[in-house]
């Protein structure tokens, strides 16, 4: 189990709402970045050391407007204009 999840009754990853361009993701209340794919949220969970966080456990991570499958369009996506 990661250490500080469910701290203070939060999880430690919030991935929110998807937005143009991504998905805004909080690592322990600081903005970690936009992640554009599961990729891109796999490399902030391993920049902060939770690269074995378990993605479906409420208590850790909380996906906002949508699971894990849930990611806008790529804008640079030529199947997408």
């Amino acid at each position: 189990m990661i250490e500080d999840a469910g701290r203070d009754g939060y999880p430690s990853v919030v991935v929110h709402a998807a937005q143009p361009g991504g998905r805004r993701v909080h690592i322990r209340g600081e903005d970690a970045g936009l992640a554009r794919s599961m990729t891109d949220l796999a490399e902030f969970l391993r920049r902060a050391g939770l690269e074995d966080a378990p993605l479906d456990d409420p208590d850790v991570v909380e996906w906002r407007g949508g699971g894990s499958g849930i990611w806008p369009a790529r804008i640079d996506d030529p199947d997408d204009v």
